[in-house]
């Protein structure tokens, strides 16, 4: 995924920052929609295909988690979420409803700039090499190495950008523990607390698409003192 062909939804209700943001973003070399609230942004979704969303939380009527939510019942679309400076709890409520990252206002457009092309970075490219895949078995999960992709059954589950990053890290290095800071690091993602706080969230969402029991792990565990491991049958 590059810049050049990358399309962007920005959906904030105050229409400087849309603008500004649009106007931005088309310099650095995107093609980008906006929509001024999330009536408007299903409207659009519902007749275009985006690379990635830059969602604001505080909106009037259906705010961005109720949206975020919503949209994740149905796509897999990367999504950036624009929170208030220091609403710890809107931002690790976000990623539990399937954000990719967030970025807390006031802000750099371009720090925004540099988010976006990391979470550009972590989708993988669609390929179509038929060669026998490299499967993991989780159970009743398999996961396909070379695509990416996880099947339960005959059904494809749905994964996040940074879902998807987190299975590649662990599937490249299977029965190992891997720290939290690890994890920040691979990601992409600024060190510290908040960040680490941020991928337990992430791997609590993943869990519940891989496990039986996601309270009780046995593929994606917890080892005291060390970080999380993948441990494929």
């Amino acid at each position: 995924m590059t810049t050049h062909d990358a399309h962007l939804l920005i959906v904030d209700d105050d229409e400087r920052i849309r603008t500004l943001l649009q106007k931005f973003l088309m310099r650095s070399g995107f093609l980008v929609t906006s929509a001024r609230d999330a009536a408007h942004a299903r409207r659009i979704l519902s007749g275009l295909d985006f690379d990635l969303i830059v969602l604001d939380v505080m909106m009037p009527g259906e705010d961005g988690l109720s949206l975020t939510r919503s949209l994740r019942d149905t796509m897999t679309t990367p999504i950036l979420l624009l929170t208030a400076k220091g609403d710890t709890d809107n931002r690790i409520e976000g990623l539990e409803a399937g954000a990719d990252d967030y970025l807390p206002k006031p802000f750099e457009p371009k720090e925004l700039l540099l988010r976006i092309n990391a979470i550009l970075r972590r989708v993988p490219e669609s390929t179509e090499d038929v060669t026998a895949p490299k499967v993991l078995n989780l159970g009743q999960i398999r996961y396909d190495m070379e695509r990416g992709e996880m099947w339960q059954g005959e059904d494809l589950v749905r994964l996040t950008a940074t879902e998807i990053q987190l299975m590649k890290i662990f599937s490249a290095q299977p029965g190992e523990a891997l720290s939290r800071s690890t994890l920040v690091e691979e990601l992409g993602r600024d060190r510290g607390q908040a960040q680490e706080r941020a991928v337990d969230v992430q791997i609590t969402r993943l869990r519940r698409k891989i496990e039986d029991n996601p309270k009780q792990p046995r593929y994606l565990q917890t080892v005291r003192g060390a970080g999380y491991m993948l441990a494929p049958d």
